[in-house]
């Protein structure tokens, strides 16, 4: 029983620490660099990003997100659910220009997905459509979803062209099944 209990508490442990390694606050949100530069790219450009979720979480889920520049455009719109506005008020859906690589609260973003050209501009158009279309654009709820990797999964189902398959810590991605 002591045993146990010392095994226990050494894994609260491990865990508490894990989650207080950086502070989200200052954690970074810079550029990783992977986005092509806007100002020198003029094709339409569509990107979805993973990376490792905030916190104990990262240990085994992602958020996910989209990232479009349309031909000859000088910034991208960055398309995403973040659950943290829903507390504000805000709606969890957020379409802004933006970012589009960025570091997600400290971890560095994994390319899922990379169109370019006339490709790239049919399906902004079409995510564009499904982004407004979306059906849970004030909720968020981690598990089972709808979540940010719900969204991205929505955007999926609705634009076929994209040919997207989240990786299988995209948790939430299966709500729209």
């Amino acid at each position: 029983m002591l045993k146990q209990t010392l095994i226990s508490g050494l894994l609260l442990l491990l865990v508490l620490s894990g989650c207080a390694e950086q502070n989200w606050r200052t954690a970074s949100r810079d550029s990783a660099g992977i986005a092509p530069d806007p100002s020198v790219t003029r094709e339409a450009v569509l990107q979805v990003y993973a990376a490792s979720a905030w916190g104990w979480r990262g240990w085994f889920a992602d958020h996910t997100w989209l990232a479009v520049k349309r031909k000859s455009e000088l910034t991208y719109t960055v398309y995403e659910v973040i659950g943290w506005r829903e507390r504000r008020g805000l709606p969890v859906l957020r379409i802004e220009t933006d970012i589009p690589d960025r570091f997600w609260y400290g971890e560095k973003p994994r390319l899922l997905a990379d169109r370019r050209g006339e490709n790239a501009a049919a399906l902004i158009e079409a995510v564009e459509l499904a982004a407004h279309s979306y059906p849970w654009p004030r909720t968020y709820k981690a598990f089972p979803g709808p979540n940010s990797n719900t969204f991205i999964a929505w955007i999926a189902k609705e634009v076929p062209g994209l040919d997207l398959d989240l990786p299988f810590t995209a948790i939430g991605s299966g709500y729209v099944d």
